[in-house]
């Protein structure tokens, strides 16, 4: 019998995945937490405060500490989603580190220079990718719905 979508279903505030995708999360005290998410935004927001509140680092660091450092996790998303690789806890902890840097760097130009173009033609560029390769890829092994015969 399939599991329904609301059996043991974590809050999404805590995990943007449904139980047929907990292989992307870690458990932390009974509760399933994105584990991109988990080191992702303390290492995004540990950068970000760092830039807010210590010394500036040049613009062009900026911008380009944030493509270069966000690009494994997005060439890594592409490839998982074209069904190139297969989903794994450790490369994905090994990319968000990195990604976080990356994204924190982002955010204090944000806050520093909100319509900066460098900063939005990276946001949008990255952001249109990995929709792209989400929307049109394929993942591997059926779907909940492909396995109930919905």
């Amino acid at each position: 019998m399939p599991v329904s979508r609301n059996d043991d279903v974590t809050p999404l505030w805590l995990s943007h995945h449904w139980p047929d995708d907990y292989e992307r999360c870690a458990v932390v005290r009974g509760r399933h937490v994105c584990r991109r998410c988990l080191w992702m935004y303390p290492v995004a927001f540990a950068v970000l405060a760092a830039g807010v509140l210590g010394p500036r680092l040049p613009a062009p660091v900026e911008i380009a500490g944030y493509a270069l450092a966000a690009l494994p996790a997005l060439v890594d998303f592409v490839l998982e989603h074209l069904g190139r690789v297969r989903q794994s806890a450790r490369r994905m902890v090994i990319v968000s580190v990195p990604l976080g840097v990356g994204l924190g760097l982002g955010f204090t130009r944000y806050v520093h220079a909100p319509g900066d173009p460098w900063f939005w033609a990276v946001t949008v560029g990255y952001g249109a990718v990995a929709v792209t390769a989400w929307s049109t890829g394929r993942r591997w092994g059926p779907g909940p719905d492909e396995l109930s015969g919905r």
